[in-house]
C-alpha cells in the first residue's frame, strides 16, 4: 500500500504470496486435527467463506476506494488480517500432530513420497488434478467465453460469474457435510457427473436463462476439493501431514496452471467451444478414476 518502488511491489507481493501458501496447507491440516469426525464440514465452510469474501469484498473495496483513495481500499484488509492472526493464535493449538522429525533428509523425502504414493491417496490426488485444471480453465475464462462466443455484455457476464461463486458459498459446505455423512464416492461423483453434463451443454446454449441454468450444475466445479483435500490431509501420516499436503498442493498447482493457457491458445484458434468439450473430457477421466475411490 506504501511502496514507491516496482521492486518493492515485487518483494511484498512475493512475500503475500508466501504467507498466503503457507495458510492454504496449513488450514486444511489444522481443521482436520481439529474436527476430525467433521473435517469435510469444516474444510467446506472455511472455503465457503473465502467464496462469500470473493464476492463481498472487491465491491466494498470499490466503493472506498471511490469514495476516498485507492490506498484505503487496500488498508481496509489490514485490521482483517490481525483479527484473523489474533484469532488464530488464541484458538489452534500450537502443535496438533504427531511427532517432529527432521526437517530435510533423505529418509523423510522418501519417507513422504512414499506415503503420499499410497494407492488411495494417489488416486484422489489424480481427480484433484484433472479437476484443479477444469477449475482453472473455467474461471478464467468463464466471462470471456460469455462476452465474446453468447454476445453478452460485459456487465452480465461480470453478474453471471459473480452468480457462479455466490453458488460456492452453498455447494461447498454442503460438499463437506456430504463427505462426512456419505463418504468420498458418492458425493464426488454426483458433483463429477452435474459439472460433466453442464459442460457438453452450455456450447448448445443461446437464451440467457439457459446460461443461467447451466451455470447451476457448472459450480460443481467448486464443490470437489471439499471432499478431495479433507481426503488427502486425512490420509497423510500425522507427522508429515503438512509436509505431504503441501506436496500435493505443489504438484496440483503446478500442473494445472498450464490449462489456462491451453484453453486460451484454442480460443484464438476460434476454438472456444471445443476447449469446453476438452474439459468435459477431463471430467469423464476424472469419473473413471472415482470408482477406483476406496472408503476413507
Amino acid at each position: 500500500m506504501t511502496a514507491q518502488s516496482t521492486a518493492l511491489l515485487f518483494v511484498a507481493t512475493a512475500l503475500f504470496g508466501l504467507t498466503t501458501a503457507l495458510y492454504g496447507v496449513a488450514r486444511f491440516t489444522s481443521l482436520s486435527n481439529l474436527y476430525p469426525e467433521n473435517d469435510g464440514a469444516a474444510i467446506g465452510l472455511t472455503m465457503g467463506a473465502g467464496d462469500m469474501g470473493n464476492a463481498l469484498l472487491p465491491p466494498i473495496a470499490g466503493f472506498i476506494t471511490a469514495m476516498l483513495a485507492w490506498q484505503f481500499g487496500f488498508g481496509m484488509m489490514i485490521p482483517m488480517f490481525l483479527l484473523a492472526g489474533i484469532g488464530i493464535w488464541i484458538y489452534v493449538p500450537m502443535q496438533m500432530s504427531g511427532p517432529a522429525r527432521e526437517f530435510l533428509s533423505v529418509a523423510k523425502i522418501r519417507y513422504v513420497l512414499s506415503s503420499i504414493g499410497q494407492p488411495d491417496i494417489l488416486v484422489i490426488a489424480t481427480i484433484q488434478v484433472l479437476i484443479y485444471c477444469v477449475w482453472q480453465a473455467l474461471t478464467g475464462f468463464y466471462p470471456t467465453y460469455l462476452i465474446e462466443v453468447k454476445g453478452f455484455e460485459a456487465t452480465t457476464a461480470g453478474i453471471l460469474f459473480g452468480f457462479f461463486f455466490a453458488l460456492g458459498m452453498v455447494i461447498k459446505p454442503l460438499s463437506g457435510a456430504s463427505y462426512d455423512r456419505f463418504d468420498a464416492r458418492a458425493p464426488l461423483r454426483v458433483l463429477l457427473v452435474a459439472l460433466l453434463v453442464a459442460l457438453v451443454i452450455l456450447p448448445f446454449t443461446t437464451e440467457l436463462w439457459m446460461v443461467i441454468a447451466v451455470t447451476v450444475p457448472l459450480s460443481g466445479v467448486l464443490g470437489y476439493s471439499a471432499i478431495t483435500l479433507p481426503y488427502m490431509t486425512g490420509g497423510i501420516p500425522e507427522d508429515i501431514q503438512n509436509t505431504g499436503l503441501g506436496t500435493l498442493r505443489t504438484s496440483y498447482m503446478a500442473i494445472g496452471a498450464l490449462s489456462p493457457t491451453l484453453v486460451g491458445s484454442l480460443a484464438d484458434h476460434d476454438y472456444f467451444d471445443e476447449a469446453f468439450f476438452l474439459m468435459a473430457g477431463l471430467v469423464v477421466v476424472a469419473l473413471a478414476v472415482s470408482l477406483k475411490v476406496p472408503e476413507k
